[in-house]
């Protein structure tokens, strides 16, 4: 058996870890796959097949390099049993908040929670997939990933659309209070979903939890939000809620882009 190191430089949370994973599931040359996120780095354990992983790695264009082959001794991997369960736990989490966000951000005319709770749906996106790709075809596979790239896509498109009525219109104010209150509750789930996360991780892995929580998109995103409303409220302007929410909206369409690279 070999194993080869991939440097994965736009490796940073979960959610490319399971894009990853989803790519990579149908090499049957593949015997194990561990991932050091706050390290960006991928091991392969495989017989064989290499070409076809570094190309598949390659086309996800997360910044995907290989490192070193090299022959190994190692035949067992301790594999965690309750895998599925903690996507299921993850993956409720993220729906559950993008409702909260969608219609508070709604209801407190806020952009950025809006476009926050687009990024928590994509990556219950993601984590949807990896459920219904496990024991499945590898048609239904690409076809899941299709259905719910076009579809965050849209909703992107929609976002931006409404922001551009707001920048240009005269649209009431944002209350700067739900923005902040709701944001920590999501920075909470977010550092919930990593910690259950690591929890199918060897105890070697540990260290893991606090430097993934930290370096996290997801965490930037809602310290983003935290940081509109405040300004929201000192500026008395709505335009840190827009600006924040366009740039959410940016990173939507890329992960969006990402999923449909699953469904080629």
């Amino acid at each position: 058996m070999e194993k080869t190191i991939f440097e994965i430089t736009k490796m940073d949370c979960p959610s490319e870890e399971n894009l990853i994973r989803m790519k990579l599931n149908d090499i049957s040359g593949i015997k194990n796959l561990s991932f050091d996120i706050p390290g960006r780095k991928l091991t392969v354990f495989h017989e064989g097949q290499i070409e076809q992983i570094e190309r598949s790695i390659t086309e996800l264009k997360l910044g995907g390099r290989k490192l070193i082959t090299e022959a190994t001794d190692q035949t067992t991997f301790s594999e965690s049993s309750d895998q599925r369960k903690l996507l299921w736990s993850v993956l409720i989490i993220n729906f559950a908040f993008f409702l909260i966000e969608m219609s508070t951000g709604l209801l407190s005319r806020s952009m950025g929670l809006v476009a926050d709770s687009l990024d928590m749906l994509a990556d219950a996106f993601v984590y949807g997939i990896s459920l219904f790709a496990v024991g499945g075809t590898f048609t239904r596979k690409k076809q899941i990933a299709r259905l719910a790239g076009y579809f965050q896509i849209a909703l992107a498109i929609i976002g931006f659309a409404e922001v551009l009525r707001r920048f240009f219109g005269a649209e009431k104010m944002p209350d700067f209070s739900t923005m902040i209150l709701v944001s920590v509750f999501a920075l909470i789930a977010n550092g919930i979903c990593l910690y259950l996360l690591q929890k199918s991780k060897s105890k070697e892995e540990a260290h893991m939890k606090a430097s993934m929580i930290f370096t996290s998109n997801d965490v930037i995103i809602n310290l983003g939000v935290i940081t509109a409303g405040l300004l929201v409220h000192w500026l008395d302007s709505n335009k840190p809620d827009l600006i924040i929410g366009t740039i959410v909206f940016l990173l939507v369409v890329q992960g969006a882009f990402r999923i449909l690279k699953l469904g080629r």
